[in-house]
């Protein structure tokens, strides 16, 4: 089996949070979908629970950090090609993100980037494959 990857953040609104990832292409899985959590899919092995703040809380004694002031998380997500990296940082931008910079582009990989609704920042990055030792 392979293993699996949930990333768990804390958001204001739900709904709203569901709305944005939704207009960048992402789904939802209903089994794990509530009033106090969605499990955003991002492929067969990654997942991102959005938890609202209070159910979040619930999981830790630390406080939450405000992500708008405070960087907590800087997920990075792989890309199939330059043009999906642009391609999602425009649906980000149009479903009300932001930018987080220029995009970097070092030849053999290229990145860009964007912060959500709630002040979580996104990395998405290509490699191209022919630079890549294994």
């Amino acid at each position: 089996m392979a293993q699996q990857v949930f990333i768990n953040l804390a958001v204001d609104d739900l709904e709203r949070s569901k709305t944005f990832f939704a207009a960048l292409g992402y789904s939802f899985n209903a089994q794990f979908t509530n009033e106090s959590a969605a499990c955003m899919v991002i492929s067969d092995t990654i997942y991102v629970m959005l938890l609202v703040k209070p159910f979040f809380q619930s999981f830790t004694d630390k406080a939450l950090c405000d992500a708008n002031t405070h960087t907590e998380i800087l997920t990075c997500l792989s890309c199939e090609s330059r043009e999906q990296v642009d391609a999602l940082v425009a649906k980000a931008l149009a479903a009300g993100g932001k930018a987080l910079r220029e995009p970097k582009d070092y030849g053999f990989m290229y990145g860009h980037g964007f912060e959500d609704l709630d002040g979580h920042l996104w990395e998405l990055m290509y490699m191209d494959p022919a630079h890549v030792q294994s």
